[in-house]
Formats: structure tokens, C-alpha cells, sequence
């Protein structure tokens, strides 16, 4: 991937012990692609997540946070921008984290119970309605990482992170 390809991904300052570096996939990424960068861009909800998806399909992962192990290895875990997110919970359950319509779906995502089981979510809450935001987020990752956008297929689809 090119230099000019990488200005067009968002990217993410991560403090870890070792320093607080832009990168994605593991590739330091360039100034001008920093989030002071991206937010100057001040580009509307809708752009930013147009551009959010477009990276996820071109790019194949969102961004990259370092993670330092006790025995000082770095490994890079996946994460989505929280505006895709936002975005999926809006079109799910109109933005309500704590939806319980009666549907057999709950939380922001709209997550099936024996699904947020099966993504180890009751490690935060009993279901995903009683989670905070940020738990059914990276509840949500880990759902992505197991079935992919497929998880929310109209939602998804609507917000272009389904291939055409």
C-alpha cells in the first residue's frame, strides 16, 4: 500500500510503554494521517463513516493497536472505528445501547443472547442491553472477527461494509 493510500485510512495514536505511534496493520503511518489531521478535515458523520467503510473493504482491517505482553511482544489487534459502530447501532436499534424491544435481540447491536455467549459477552453483562456501550463494542469485534459484517447483513449493507 502506497503512502497516499495510507493518508486515507483513519488511523489511531496508541500510548503504549513503549510510545504513542500512528499505525495500522502494524505500519507506522504518516503525520498528515494522525486523528488532529483527520478531525482539521472536519468532514460530517456521514463522509467519516463512508470513509470509515471504504477503508474496511479496501484495506481488509480498520486500524491496529499495538499490544505489549508481559514478556515485552508486541502483537497488533484489529479494532473498528467507533463511528462504524455507531452507525450500525443507529441503523439496528436507533442508536438505544440499552434496546430490550422484545424482539430476542438486545443492546445497540442488536445481538442474539447465545451469540453474545458464544463472543465471551458475559464476561461484562448477562445480556448485551445491560453492557455499556464500549462492552458491546468490543463484544461486537469479536463477533466481526467470527462471522464478519454478515453478523448485521442489512445494516451493514446499507453502510457499503458488504462487498457488491
Amino acid at each position: 500500500m502506497g503512502l497516499a493510500a495510507l493518508n486515507r485510512v483513519p488511523a489511531v495514536v496508541v500510548a503504549t510503554a513503549v510510545a504513542a505511534v500512528p499505525v495500522l496493520a502494524g505500519v507506522p503511518l504518516p503525520a498528515a494521517a494522525t486523528p488532529q489531521a483527520v478531525a482539521a478535515a472536519a468532514k460530517p458523520a456521514s463522509t467519516a463513516v463512508r470513509t470509515a467503510a471504504a477503508s474496511v473493504r479496501a484495506v481488509g482491517a480498520v486500524r491496529s493497536v499495538p499490544v505489549v505482553r508481559a514478556g515485552g511482544t508486541v502483537r497488533a489487534v484489529r479494532r473498528t472505528p467507533d463511528e462504524v459502530w455507531d452507525r450500525i447501532a443507529e441503523c439496528e436499534s436507533d442508536g438505544d445501547w440499552q434496546a430490550d424491544t422484545g424482539n430476542g435481540y438486545y443492546g445497540g447491536l442488536q445481538i442474539w443472547p447465545p451469540t453474545w455467549r458464544e463472543a465471551d459477552g458475559l464476561r461484562f453483562a448477562a445480556r448485551p442491553d445491560l453492557a455499556t456501550r464500549r462492552e458491546q463494542i468490543t463484544v461486537g469485534e469479536e463477533i466481526l472477527r467470527q462471522q464478519g459484517w454478515e453478523a448485521w447483513p442489512g445494516c451493514a449493507a446499507d453502510l457499503g461494509l458488504l462487498p457488491d
